[in-house]
C-alpha cells in the first residue's frame, strides 16, 4: 500500500527534524560497532608496524601486533577481525603451496588471536593471489586462469584455515563451484560450524589498487582479473551468483566494492533476505582519507555518512578500514 501524506500544513515534514531527540526517535537506520568487520594486514617479523603509503592510517602488522589490534577491536565492541597476509615474495610460487602451509602468516595470526583474544571472531581470506607468483586468484596455465584446478587448491587453503581456528571463511577468488567444494570439505573434515561469507558479487573494479599495494600483489599481477571478477555493468548476474552460492552452502554473502554498488546491496537484501555484507574497499577508504587530509571534506562526518549508506541499502554489516575509528566515535558519543 502506498503511504498517503496529508497536504501542507497538516503535514510539516520538518516537525520530526526539529531536535536531536526527535530525529533520533524517528531514525530509520542505526550504525553500531556490531556492524563492523575490521580488515587488517599481517606481515612477518616481530614488533613491526609498517604504514601502507596508499592507505593513510593503515598498517601492516607482525603477528604480535595483530594480536594487539584484535584486543583493541574486542575492547571497542568490533565483533570480527579479517586477516590479509603480506607474503614474502620469495614464498610466492606457481603452485601457491604457501596458501595451505599450516605455518603461513594467516594461520599463525589466527591461532595467536584465538589463543590470546577470546571473544573476537576471526575471518580469513581464501584466494591464491597473496601466494601466486602471477598475482592471480587462481592458477595460470598458458595465460588462462583455470577454474577446477584452482578450486582444488582453494579447498586445501580453506581446510588449513579452518584447522587454524578461523570462524569465518571468506572466499574472494570468484572461481565457479568453489563454495560447494569448500562446504563439502568442511563437513567431511568435521568443521561443521565454520561459517562461509562468500564474496559472491565481486566486481572487476578500479577501486582495489591500494589493497594490492598493501598485500604486495600489485607488481606481481600479470594482466587483469576480468575473466573471473564481475563486469561492473551487470546487476542481474550478481543475483544469479548470490543464489548459486547460497545453494552451494554459503551462510552470508558479500558485495564488493561497496559504495559504487549500493544498488546491488539493496537488490540482494530484498531478493534473498539473507545476511548481506559489503566491503568498503581500499580505494573508497583512500579517497575519503585523501580528501579529508586536504581539507576538502570533514573526514569524520564523511566516514560515518558513507557507512550509514550501507545500512540504508540493506547491509547487515560492513568490512571497513575505518572500523576502529568509527567504534571509538560511537563509544564516545
Amino acid at each position: 500500500m502506498k503511504p498517503t501524506v496529508a497536504p501542507f500544513p497538516l503535514t510539516r515534514m520538518r516537525r520530526t527534524r526539529q531536535s536531536p531527540a526527535i530525529r533520533a526517535l524517528v531514525r530509520e537506520n542505526t550504525l553500531t560497532s556490531d556492524d563492523l568487520i575490521w580488515p587488517v594486514f599481517v606481515r612477518d617479523g616481530e614488533g613491526m608496524e609498517e604504514p601502507v603509503s596508499s592507505m593513510p592510517g593503515v598498517l601492516r602488522r607482525s603477528v604480535d601486533k595483530i594480536v594487539e589490534a584484535a584486543a583493541e577491536a574486542r575492547d571497542l565492541g568490533i565483533p570480527v577481525i579479517c586477516l590479509f597476509p603480506y607474503t614474502d615474495p620469495a614464498l610466492k610460487t606457481e603452485d601457491c603451496a604457501e596458501a595451505w602451509n599450516p605455518e603461513n602468516l594467516s594461520n599463525r595470526a589466527t591461532r595467536a588471536i584465538k589463543e590470546q583474544v577470546p571473544g573476537i571472531a576471526v575471518m580469513t581470506d581464501v584466494a591464491l593471489d597473496p601466494y601466486n607468483i602471477n598475482g592471480h586468484d587462481g592458477f595460470v596455465e598458458d595465460g588462462v586462469i583455470v577454474n577446477d584446478r584452482s578450486v582444488d587448491a582453494l579447498v586445501k587453503q580453506t581446510l588449513s584455515q579452518a584447522e587454524a581456528g578461523a570462524d569465518i571463511i571468506g572466499p574472494s577468488d570468484m572461481m565457479d563451484g568453489r563454495i560447494g567444494a569448500m562446504r563439502r570439505a568442511l563437513e567431511a573434515e568435521g568443521h561443521k560450524n565454520v561459517t562461509i561469507m562468500s564474496y559472491a558479487a565481486k566486481y572487476a573494479s578500479a577501486f582495489y589498487g591500494p589493497f594490492r599495494d598493501a598485500v604486495g600483489a600489485s607488481g606481481a599481477l600479470k594482466g587483469d582479473k576480468k575473466t573471473y571478477q564481475m563486469d561492473p555493468a551487470n546487476t542481474d548476474e550478481a543475483l544469479r551468483l548470490i543464489e548459486r552460492d547460497l545453494n552451494e552452502g554459503a551462510d552470508m554473502v558479500m558485495v564488493k566494492p561497496g559504495m559504487p554498488y549500493l544498488d546491488i546491496c539493496r537488490r540482494v537484501k530484498d531478493g534473498f533476505g539473507v545476511p548481506t555484507f559489503a566491503y568498503q574497499v581500499s580505494g573508497e577508504y583512500a579517497m575519503i582519507q585523501a580528501a579529508a587530509q586536504n581539507g576538502w571534506i570533514d573526514g569524520e562526518k564523511a566516514m560515518l555518512e558513507s557507512l550509514m549508506a550501507f545500512k540504508r541499502a540493506g547491509c547487515d554489516g560492513i568490512l571497513t578500514y575505518f572500523a576502529p575509528a568509527v567504534a571509538r566515535l560511537l563509544r564516545d558519543g
